[in-house]
């Protein structure tokens, strides 16, 4: 049975990719192996074989299948979200160390390929200059803020994986993520070592209160919404794409205006006597405005966004009812 070893298997998007690689995998020649830092007994109560491994630790590795490795996807990682206090020597053992060894995993036991989420700060000269954000734009990062290190950490194991590709035959995917939209429970997150409320969670909140909701900036300012669910189905495709890897921008290639998303927030969760004013604060902090280009994607792994934003919101309203990945995410 070829294996599918997931890292990341407890976290926002590890969580998600587990479940819908092995609701789509062929199970008479496949096998997901998820993959997690906590210990926990969610995936086996569910059929999913579970390692707890702390990818910071070599003897942990030991605790992982050694054969009949197809690919190894790793969607582990240290974020500045986590981060209540800045530890630069953190992002290095789970960020690089732990990244290398994963790719020492995958090549020792004879991967066919790796997978791996990449930050979209390594376009983060881009930023406010180019609104159509192209798979082919070279890296260009950005060296202050509290993003800058974490994305160098990150930037590193991309360029580990070309050359394992060009040393070892180790195909590669790499996949540059911006914001990817999810129901989660946690409801905050820090930006430079402060504890923020999640914006779109924060007015999911209010729309579902029938709460006044602020509208700051541009109106017709955009973004590219993704929703976790088309993620996991542009890197469940790559699985099997007859491709050596490449880079691929995360997204749908359509623009949502921020008047859309908040109107869109209202129409789904506010209810029908109680639906929340939407307030125009043009002076307020706004957004960049960007899309991404995802024609690569397309041709090379047969990926079509399936998520609208309003079927993302629909599905988001259905997963915060269901609650299917509290058990694990609890602290």
């Amino acid at each position: 049975m070829k294996k599918i070893v997931i890292f990341g298997a407890t976290g926002n998007i590890g969580a998600y990719l587990v479940d819908y690689c092995n609701s789509h995998i062929d199970k008479s020649k496949y096998e997901v192996v998820a993959v997690g830092r906590r210990k926990t007994d969610f995936f086996e109560k569910r059929g999913i074989r579970y390692c707890q491994v702390d990818i910071t630790k070599d003897e942990d590795f030991k605790n992982l299948p050694t054969d009949d490795v197809y690919a190894v996807i790793n969607t582990a990682g240290l974020l500045p979200a986590y981060l209540k206090e800045y530890d630069p020597f953190a992002y290095v053992e789970t960020n690089i160390n732990g990244g290398l060894r994963i790719l020492e995993y995958a090549r020792k036991n004879g991967a066919d390929r790796t997978l791996y989420t990449q930050t979209w700060s390594e376009l983060g000269g881009y930023w406010g200059k180019e609104e159509v954000l192209s798979p082919d734009m070279p890296r260009k990062l950005i060296y202050t803020g509290d993003h800058a290190f974490y994305a160098i950490t990150k930037t590193m194991i991309v360029e580990t994986m070309e050359h394992y590709k060009q040393e070892y035959g180790l195909k590669n995917f790499v996949f540059r993520l911006p914001n990817v939209y999810l129901y989660h429970p946690e409801k905050f997150y820090y930006v430079d070592c402060i504890k923020k409320p999640i914006a779109y969670r924060y007015m999911i909140d209010r729309a579902i209160a029938g709460e006044p909701i602020e509208m700051w900036g541009k109106p017709d300012a955009f973004k590219d919404i993704l929703y976790i669910k088309d993620l996991c189905q542009m890197m469940f495709k790559a699985l099997f794409a007859n491709v050596d890897g490449g880079t691929y921008n995360a997204g749908t290639g359509i623009k949502t205006t921020l008047r859309e998303q908040i109107q869109g927030m209202v129409d789904v969760f506010s209810s029908e006597g109680h639906r929340s004013e939407i307030i125009e604060k043009p002076d307020g902090a706004g957004f960049t405005s960007f899309v991404m280009d995802i024609s690569n994607a397309k041709e090379d792994l047969g990926y079509e966004p399936e998520y609208t934003y309003i079927k993302y919101l629909e599905d988001y309203k259905k997963e915060q009812q269901e609650k299917r990945f509290d058990e694990l995410w609890k602290r």
